[in-house]
């Protein structure tokens, strides 16, 4: 192994001494008023831009159309407690929390302290900084399977730099092994010509409604609730959501004949559906389909003509297993001129990937036409993605290491899941259904007349309101349901199960004491 790192270090010193880094940025897409509120917090509403050439009259109407409620009202009224607290400790009567602002609002893993994956950091680390594969000290520092990817990486990166551009795809060698880890994964074959690496999976889903989004005329048939990622992108590109609702009492049930009573009214009002989105397993919801409703699904698809946008994630109860909506199709015998299929995936550090099947080329051409506008994804989350579908096998010196750190996470997530589930259905007027995959829980909230009477006072929604006074009282951030959707006449909220394990007792017993005095208060 000393050899081998020698040999390439020498061939590397010869071919580049150059250090790169890359950098990421973060959208916060937020409405007008809050965007200004956030950036000028002294100016009030009332000052006088009249003179400036944007204004709300003029601005793209479907910017105002759309809403990201994930990083919405709540999260801005969040931070603003975050630099209170700083400012006035003590001011709130929940700051002996370890950490006084609990954002239980976004799927965000490592904010809330979850480790990342030792060999991903590892091989990221090498590809990043190269001259660290120049040290002596390298071998004892990382891992030998590490070093060996890390030189087999910067072998396929333009200029053996992450800062690079790359091809508008992703890098070739990354997209290669990503089809060899979808072909494992599903025993189909996969070819690396179909997958478009982006950051993270929302660039993606762009690309798609650009596509297939001409006019309001065109239709999207989206789940309720569903990732409000889908709702603001079909509003941006102009298009018409086409809602299908998940049923609650069967545990977020899809059933094909909502579908199809939903494709049959929008096609009599005129409206050309285009796609359906299926998140799986469902954000917010987290349920897991069954691999025969998924073939429903499918065959629903074919038969109607419809590109099926499929949002795929992890699953993490053991009596369910993950199938993607690929393997199930090629299942059924269908091929790649039977249904236009397009996966997500998001693989942290924004790396994401979608795999496009069932286009003709003349199609491709305008998807890659699409993606090379924006350059190319981060070669960071490309590299992360890539490992993910490609991570330490047995016999690796690392894969101890990854197995464990994957069913520590794993299993905690399992654990935490129930704690929250328990906790929530031990509530009065609260409801839960069990959470199956992904990272969230979205219980429904029965709330008293009293309490819906003053939420339309403050001029906000029921579900909204609760979110507000459980900011307020407990420093717990949470989503309103009424920003993913809801059954007309339901309140909910969407809840992470990503804080650390350590401190869901600590929420659930201030989500108990809140919960308890404010139906107290508004029982009446």
């Amino acid at each position: 192994m000393r050899r081998f790192v020698a040999d390439k270090v020498k061939n590397l010193i010869n071919r580049t001494r150059t250090t790169c880094s890359s950098h990421t940025n973060v959208l916060q897409r937020i409405t007008s008023s809050q965007f200004l509120s956030t950036l000028h917090p002294s100016d009030s509403m009332g000052s006088d831009y009249s003179s400036t050439p944007v204004t709300l009259n003029n601005v793209n109407p479907k910017v105002l159309k759309c809403e990201y409620a994930v990083r919405g009202e709540i999260v801005n009224l969040a931070q603003k407690l975050q630099q209170d607290l700083k400012k006035n400790p003590g001011s709130h009567p929940f700051d002996e929390l370890p950490t006084l602002i609990l954002y239980c609002n976004i799927g965000n893993p490592q904010s809330l302290a979850q480790q990342p994956i030792t060999f991903f950091r590892e091989v990221l680390a090498l590809c990043d900084h190269p001259l660290i594969l120049y040290k002596s000290e390298t071998q004892g520092l990382f891992s030998a399977d590490s070093i060996e990817r890390a030189f087999q990486i910067l072998d396929q990166i333009p200029g053996r730099a992450t800062g690079a551009y790359s091809h508008s795809q992703g890098i070739k060698g990354l997209r290669d092994t990503i089809a060899s880890g979808i072909e494992a994964r599903d025993g189909f074959p996969a070819d690396p010509n179909d997958i478009f690496l982006t950051d993270g999976a929302s660039p993606a889903v762009h690309m798609m409604m650009q596509l297939l989004i001409g006019s309001e005329n065109d239709g999207i048939l989206c789940p309720i609730p569903q990732y409000p990622l889908y709702s603001a992108s079909i509003a941006l590109h102009g298009g018409t959501l086409v809602p299908y609702y998940l049923d609650e009492e069967t545990g977020w049930g899809l059933e094909v004949s909502e579908l199809e009573n939903q494709l049959k009214t929008a096609k009599s009002k005129g409206i050309n559906v285009r796609a359906l989105v299926v998140i799986n397993p469902g954000n917010p919801t987290g349920q897991v389909l069954a691999e025969a409703n998924q073939r429903e699904i499918v065959e629903f698809c074919k038969k109607e003509g419809l590109v099926l946008l499929a949002d795929e994630e992890n699953v993490y109860v053991p009596e369910k297993q993950f199938h993607s909506f690929k393997k199930v199709a090629h299942s059924m015998g269908f091929g790649e001129k039977d249904i236009s299929l397009v996966s997500f995936q998001s693989c942290g550090k924004r790396g994401g990937y979608m795999e496009v099947t069932g286009f003709s080329p003349e199609i491709r051409e305008q998807i890659y036409k699409v993606a090379s506008v924006n350059l190319c994804s981060n070669i960071s989350g490309q590299i992360v993605a890539s490992l993910v579908m490609s991570p330490p096998k047995v016999g690796d010196e690392s894969y101890e290491s990854f197995a464990a750190e994957k069913e520590g996470i794993l299993s905690s997530l399992a654990r935490r899941v129930k704690t929250l589930d328990d906790a929530f259905n031990s509530l009065e007027g609260i409801t839960c259904n069990k959470a199956e995959g992904a990272m969230y829980l979205f219980p429904r909230i029965n709330l008293p007349g009293k309490a819906i009477k003053a939420a339309e006072a403050a001029k906000t929604a029921p579900d909204a309101f609760y979110a507000k006074r459980l900011l307020n009282a407990t420093g717990i951030v949470v989503v309103p349901g009424s920003g993913f959707g809801q059954r007309p006449g339901t309140w909910h909220f969407r809840c992470t199960i990503l804080p650390q394990e350590e401190k869901i007792p600590a929420i659930v017993s201030r989500l108990t004491q809140f919960h308890k005095q404010f139906m107290d208060e508004f029982r009446g």
